[in-house]
């Protein structure tokens, strides 16, 4: 049976109790309030024994032998009893060291794992050193063997007590617990675990010839304790299999509570629970108790109308909760509230009756209406409006024509002549329709006598561009006689698209009007009424006229149509014999400029030319300068190298731009993080945010400066039923606010880079906590440790592919003015199909410039062994800079991983590297590639190559296998811009004879390293290069300790001069060293 044992303490569980709030928001931002996170105080790991033999007071185990027929007496059980410390324990004991071919066997009983998915035996128990048998001991051994069985009796297999089925879980030997006189007693404590599938499993403890006793053994696995979080109930969740592993546990709602999202809880390997999810809310009528993590009734007089876990409310005004649970708190008689209204919200009342109810306006079709609002609004702002009236019909029209309105005026039309109505004006509000009746206000109005008189003839006299004139003729004289006679004009004027109770409106006696102020280049709308001493008559029907542009030309009347006409006639003549004029003159121009173009050299206008077949020429046109094309093509060669292949080749349509720079126009640049004031402004113009719901944690796979690092998968929206593999960084929990700034500045520089050879940033979460990175996963990690594993295991070929990438990657980041600062094949990632990506952004800088390209540092320590001599000397970093630990990194991979330089003080290599020192080719290097490596170590930075000029060369050698065959021999040629080069015989013998005596002098300088003083690890450029010139130059390779696939180069040079030889020329650089 199964003891739950008192909970322990782990290491590390005050760090998760201090930071479990913070990283359980991971998932709040889908909720839709935000969940409260509680964290018990006291979380423990649990120990579930299963097996306790100091609870027993009898054990009576198998052993093997056993009886009087046994050849050795074996296991023999015992108590051990120590009565100041109160034990007394039944132990076993075996001490056959007086016996030969001793094989003493004992089994526990049959042990049943429960859930366990890894159980863990602990032994205690002494041992006896053999010095105590001076020369009566036969076997004496001072350790036994621990082996175990599953076994499900469900199943057929092997009986549990042959010891072939056991496995071996360790030979045990005692620490420091051996004691060597017999009153001495020294107890050992050993703790072992193994993962369980089947229904139990035997321990057996096999004995070869020791004297031990085994004193007490426990078995028990480790459980994560039951837990409330976020109101949501963990059960008791054992460990996984494997220590590394995580168990996902589901959690339930605790009482009175509604699930919000998932709750689910992490179960790491040591029994500590990790980053919760979702949670639960106390449903309505219930408030949470954050200590207890309980859901409780709203006291009386306090309601909660929605889950969440806010505290109740008390109620609002006008109401009251009499009980406990209260959802909602019921209103006083006489206040009411609306179905739509916040349950939070006092309860009102409907509005009184309208006020001052009156006619504005009436006519014989007419009448317009206006009121004051209600001096009782009920509580409420929602006040509306209604009018009934009884007797009009159909064909009645309200404006506005809504049936509810909360205008205090409304205008009634198509009414009858001569007729009375009565209308009603309501006064309503939201609660109104829960009462059954609203206060209303009425009035009874009579309309005027129709009026048959119209005006005629309306007609536009004049229009300009903010004024109109219209006149017309009056109406016929019926026979009313005296009571047809006008009295007044009323025109009104609108624009075409408005509505015309919005008109101008202009009374008169005259027979025309003029509107002005008008908007220029709008359409206007136009109606003339008379009114009588009946009233008023009907307006005229509508008639347009549109206003000209200001600049227009204004309408003056029939009379002067014809001046107007002639007028704009001429202007039109006038632009269009100018705009002939001007098409000539460009034409003209434009035909010398060809002229002038054509009698130049073809090199100054822009062409793309094939010439015979060799290949595409590129020049640039600059029709003011004569100039020769930027490449040189070198068709004779008559250098001695055995590489027909240049090294570098030039980009094509690509000027130069010194070794740091980066070529192409258009190219997108780098944005430095350290330039906004707030990092969560860089990190959300660069990253792209993810919703923490779409991660899956699944291992922890190592630890950083700012976090663990995890595995993990990543679903892909919009289904999220894609997922791929991640890496996951997360942020401590309670981190500083610099290790923050510093975690969101990566995430931001790696947010702006999209390449093949740079890692990707998927996105970052930072709306909930943990703050996370997430980021490609790469199976094979980083390059050092993988080509460690892989020693010797790749062709040539991959290698110089795997350069290629990380050269590509690098090139990438040069163009958008980047420089790294911390090149090293530790930094650069691998994945299962080998493609290296550039990652570990932490010390990247922008580059300046303004300074020509560099950057200065503000201290700080520097990877010295990767690092330029300028970066070092005078923390200057640039991208040439990156193209020296470029050379590191080559030299990296073709050894395998090898440390560079590898045990010397960082003041060894420093001073070596000033004195022209430089790495020996690695072992089966390829000649090609080491020239690339000293290449990228010319101590002038602007010598180096750039990484486009690195890109292209591997991608040439790749091309060409053959030119990778050829290894690098003992020594070097040197590069054709030697500052010891000479042009003549003599002066090359006696440089050569000064360049050696100078190796020698320099070799003797040089501080002794791992193998012995008088063998330098390096190559002598400077003085390497010159005797290198003598044609009996000897190199003698040796091998110091600890070199591994390097070889030590010490060099001996006769004082012989050789030819001069040719420069070669490269693109975008200064010349450098090519093979001879």
């Amino acid at each position: 049976m199964a003891i739950r044992m008192a909970p322990f303490n782990m290491p590390g569980v005050a760090g998760l109790l201090a930071t479990c709030a913070a990283v359980a928001a991971s998932a709040a931002h889908l909720l839709p309030l935000l969940l409260l996170l509680i964290c018990p105080r006291g979380i423990q790991a649990e120990q579930v024994v299963l097996l306790d033999t100091t609870t027993e007071e009898k054990l009576d185990w198998t052993r093997y032998p056993f009886g009087p027929q046994a050849s050795t007496p074996g296991w023999v059980e015992e108590s051990f009893t120590n009565f100041d410390k109160g034990i007394n324990w039944r132990s076993y004991v075996v001490c056959d060291v007086a016996y030969n071919n001793v094989n003493n066997w004992l089994w526990t009983p049959f042990i049943e794992r429960g859930p366990a998915n890894r159980m863990y035996i602990e032994i205690n128990f002494t041992t006896r050193d053999c010095s105590l048998f001076p020369g009566n001991a036969l076997s004496c051994k001072e350790t036994f063997s621990l082996l175990y069985y599953e076994f499900d009796a469900a199943t057929k297999e092997p009986p549990p007590w042959e010891p072939d089925s056991y496995k071996l879980i360790g030979r045990i030997a005692a620490g420091e617990g051996r004691f060597n006189t017999n009153s001495e007693v020294v107890i050992n404590t050993e703790v072992k675990s193994i993962p369980v599938t089947k229904k139990g499993v035997y321990f057996a403890f096999r004995d070869q010839g020791a004297c031990i006793s085994i004193l007490a053994i426990k078995v028990y696995y480790i459980s994560c304790p039951e837990i409330s979080v976020n109101f949501a109930h963990f059960p008791a969740t054992p460990t996984g299999r494997e220590v590394a592993l995580i168990e996902q546990t589901r959690g339930t709602c605790v009482a009175n509570a509604i699930k919000i999202a998932q709750p689910t809880f992490l179960c790491k390997g040591d029994g500590k629970w990790y980053l919760p999810t979702g949670g639960c809310h106390c449903k309505p009528g219930y408030q949470a108790d954050v200590d207890k993590q309980e859901c409780k009734e709203c006291p009386i007089g306090k309601f909660k109308h929605e889950a969440g876990s806010h505290a109740c409310e008390p109620c609002p005004e006008h109401s009251k909760a009499s009980d406990y649970g209260f959802t909602e708190c019921r209103c006083d008689p006489g206040y009411y509230r609306a179905e739509k209204d916040p349950k939070k919200m006092p309860c009102t009342q409907p509005p009184s009756a309208p006020q001052n109810l009156t006619v504005n306006f009436v006519d014989q079709s007419t009448v317009i209406l206006s009121w004051n609002a209600p001096h009782m609004q009920g509580g409420r702002s929602d006040t509306t409006y209604r009018v009934d009236c009884d007797s009009c019909s159909m064909g009645v029209k309200y404006i506005p024509n809504t049936e509810i309105f909360n205008d205090t005026k409304i205008t009634i039309t198509g009414l009858n002549a001569v007729t009375t109505y009565r209308f009603q004006v309501f006064a309503e509000n939201g609660v109104s329709s829960l009462v059954g009746k609203s206060e209303y206000v009425d009035i009874t109005v009579t309309t005027e006598a129709s009026v048959p008189s119209l005006v005629s003839n309306v007609r536009i006299t004049s229009v300009k561009s903010s004024e109109l004139s219209i006149s017309w003729d009056a109406p016929d004289i019926g026979a009313g006689g005296d009571n047809d006679l006008v009295e007044r004009y009323e025109v009104r004027c609108y624009p075409r698209y408005d509505d015309a109770t919005n008109a101008t409106v202009i009374q008169t006696s005259e027979l025309s009007a003029t509107f002005k102020g008008l908007k220029p280049s709008t359409d206007y709308a136009i109606q003339v009424r008379a009114k009588t001493t009946r009233g008023w008559g009907e307006y005229t029907p509508v008639i347009f006229k549109k206003t000209p542009h200001a600049m227009g030309l204004d309408y003056v009347g029939e009379d002067d149509n014809m001046q107007v006409r002639i007028i704009a006639g001429a202007i039109v003549a006038v632009v269009v014999l100018l705009v002939i004029i001007i098409i000539m003159t460009v034409l003209i121009l434009r035909s010398r400029a060809s002229d002038e173009c054509n009698k130049k050299q073809p090199s100054d206008c822009d062409t793309l030319e094939y010439r015979n077949g060799e290949g595409l020429v590129v020049t640039y046109m600059h029709c003011k300068m004569d100039s020769s094309p930027i490449v040189t093509t070198h068709t004779n060669n008559k250098s001695k190298s055995s590489l027909t292949t240049p090294l570098f080749t030039p980009a094509v349509g690509v000027a130069a731009t010194g070794a740091g720079g980066a070529g192409g126009a258009g190219a997108r640049s780098y944005v430095d993080p350290h330039t906004y004031e707030d990092p969560n402004q860089a990190v959300r113009e660069f990253a792209r945010e993810i919703d923490a719901g779409y991660i899956t944690i699944e291992a922890i796979i190592g630890g950083g400066e700012f976090g663990d690092v995890c595995r993990g998968k990543l679903k892909l929206p919009p289904d999220g039923r894609t997922e791929i593999d991640v890496a996951i960084k997360t942020l401590k929990p309670g981190s500083a606010d610099k290790a923050r700034n510093d975690f969101l500045t990566e995430a931001s520089i790696m947010g702006q880079f999209e390449h093949p050879n740079v890692i990707f940033l998927q996105g970052v979460v930072t709306k909930s906590n943990p703050v996370m990175i997430i980021t490609e996963f790469m199976e094979n990690g980083s390059l050092d440790t993988f080509l460690r594993a892989n020693d010797g295991k790749f062709q040539v070929l991959q290698l110089v592919g795997m350069l290629r990438g990380i050269a590509s990657g690098m090139q990438y980041l040069a163009e958008m003015n980047y420089v790294h600062r911390d090149l090293a094949a530790r930094n650069v990632l691998v994945n299962a199909a080998l493609v290296c990506k550039i990652a570990d952004f932490g010390l990247s800088r922008e580059i300046e410039s303004a300074t020509e390209g560099a950057y200065t540092t503000r201290g700080g320590k520097i990877p010295v062994r990767w690092t330029a001599p300028e970066a070092i000397a005078f923390r200057k970093f640039t991208s040439a800079s990156d193209v020296w630990s470029m050379g590191i990194v080559c030299w990296e991979v073709m050894s395998y991983g090898e440390r560079p330089y590898w045990n010397w003080s960082n003041q060894d290599v420093i001073k070596s590297i000033e004195k022209g020192y430089r790495l020996p080719a690695p072992m089966d290097c390829p000649e090609a590639i080491y020239q690339l490596m000293l290449d990228c170590w010319q101590k002038e930075r602007t010598h180096r190559p750039t990484f486009a000029n690195l890109t292209q060369t591997l991608d040439k050698l790749i091309r060409s296998p053959d030119t990778l065959r050829k290894i690098a021999q003992n020594s070097v040629r040197p590069p054709a811009h030697n500052p010891y080069y000479v042009t003549s015989h003599t002066a090359a013998a006696q440089a050569a004879a000064a360049a050696a005596a100078a190796a020698a002098a320099a070799a003797a300088a040089m501080p002794p390293g791992p193998a012995a003083s008088t063998a330098s690890p390096f190559v002598d450029v400077v003085g390497h290069q010159a005797h290198q010139q003598a044609q009996s130059a000897i190199a003698v390779p040796v091998m110091p300790p600890g070199a591994g696939r390097s070889l030590h180069y010490h060099t001996h040079a006769a004082t012989h001069a050789l030819p001069q030889q040719p420069p070669l020329t490269y693109p975008n650089w200064v010349p450098f060293s090519h093979f001879g």
